[in-house]
């Protein structure tokens, strides 16, 4: 009788410094195998493999990521329960074992999507739930551009695994939720998380009083201004925040993507691009704009200044929102976390965060800096195995415990 080809099968990829927990769903459908691969550190949920294809005990597959494609060459042992294979990348061959998962594996979670009315838009989301509950919640707040919830889903996953009842959701206009985000305003935005939290505490039947609230970059900033409206919420995680207006970060990210090209005229190139910014803010029309630019346009940074199309340019207010002013009225225990490498958000901004948690007398506090980790929580120092990017080895240990140790 043929051995069982399909299942789950999860183990430790390591080579030399680099560690990481990869996953393998193998499936048969009528027509073919189906591999999926997972790797929560780096963000990767059940991605299928392509040139899947199956001999006797054997089985090949291929992932292929915008730089790398991954070649797994990989046996099945039944008698001991596993896949042994190899995963080649470049000219590296590494050697990996991984275990079948019982059915019965009492870390698996379980999801369902929903739907919500916020500010009479439809919005879809993911509440997931591990078999093993401590009656808690987190809701991972929304962040900035296009992406919808998929950004957060391996923290919501993680932590469904450690016994929270976990929600994340699209913003509006991404994913599968109505309305336009580049249009909407910072108060929209937070009306639309608001509405998100309550909704998930109704329908999960957990109180504020048990949900904490994790948000990262622009979500980050959210977090004071939540916890200050929703002031039976028991915690915040702030992730890479930046302790200024979101114009000063991204004029932050401009000098540190140039700083290395001008040199000595990077100071004088930020004010030009300072007013592209405060333009696209509201804060600055067009006319004296144009004046400004026209100053500048003989010199020779001055290829080096963003300018958008000013005719399609779109006002967005949100460039002007601080959020140090509801820092300084937050009570709840944060955790506060900034990768020491992050090159978007002012490099003083814990300290910025920190002073004004002080002023609003928060001994309920904790800031976190991560060495060698960016604003994607990413590890950015030397890797024995540089072609999967994955999370920093100390972030998700850090919150889980901070909330361990802080939160009853």
């Amino acid at each position: 009788m043929e051995f069982k080809k399909e299942g789950t099968f999860t183990g430790v990829f390591s080579y030399g410094n680099f560690k990481d927990k990869i996953t393998l769903e193998i499936r048969k459908d009528a027509a073919k195998w189906q591999v999926r691969f997972t790797s929560l550190e780096q963000n990767a949920f059940q991605i299928s493999a392509r040139e899947v294809i199956v001999r006797l005990d054997s089985i090949n597959f291929k992932l292929q990521s915008d730089t790398h494609t991954y070649d797994f060459r990989n046996k099945w042992n039944e008698k001991k329960n596993r896949l042994t294979g190899t995963l080649r990348a470049d000219t590296v061959s590494v050697r990996y074992s991984l275990k079948r998962e019982k059915s019965t594996n009492e870390n698996s979670v379980e999801s369902k999507e929903v739907h919500f009315m916020s500010e009479g838009l439809k919005r879809g989301g993911t509440v997931w739930k591990g078999k093993k509950s401590n009656k808690k919640g987190i809701v991972f707040i929304s962040s900035s551009g296009n992406g919808g919830r998929s950004g957060s889903r391996a923290e919501a996953i993680y932590f469904a695994n450690k016994g929270f009842t976990t929600f994340h959701y699209d913003k509006r206009g991404t994913g599968v939720s109505e309305g336009n985000w580049q249009s909407a305003t910072m108060n929209e935005l937070l009306s639309d998380d608001l509405n998100a939290i309550r909704y998930f505490s109704e329908q999960t039947g957990i109180p504020l009083s048990q949900i904490g609230i994790k948000g990262s970059s622009q979500g980050a900033t959210k977090i004071p201004f939540i916890l200050n409206k929703l002031d039976d919420l028991n915690f915040g995680i702030v992730v890479s925040c930046p302790g200024s207006t979101l114009l000063e970060s991204d004029l932050n990210h401009w000098k540190n993507s140039n700083s290395e090209t001008l040199g000595n005229d990077l100071e004088i190139a930020a004010e030009f691009q300072r007013k592209v910014f405060e333009h696209i803010a509201g804060k600055l029309s067009r006319g004296k704009l144009e004046s400004i630019l026209e100053d500048g346009k003989t010199k020779s940074w001055f290829s080096s200044v963003w300018i958008p199309n000013l005719d399609e340019v779109q006002i967005d207010e949100k460039l002007s929102f601080s959020p140090i002013p509801y820092f300084e009225q937050t009570k709840q225990p944060l955790l506060v976390i900034q990768g020491i490498a992050d090159k978007i958000i002012p490099i003083a901004s814990h300290q910025t965060i920190s002073t004004a948690l002080k002023n609003a007398r928060n001994k309920k506090h904790k800031i976190v800096l991560l060495e060698n980790a960016n604003h994607s929580m990413y590890f950015v120092g030397e890797s024995d195995f540089p072609y999967w990017a994955k999370l920093h080895d100390d972030y998700l240990k850090t919150i889980d415990k901070w909330i361990n140790s802080n939160i009853p």
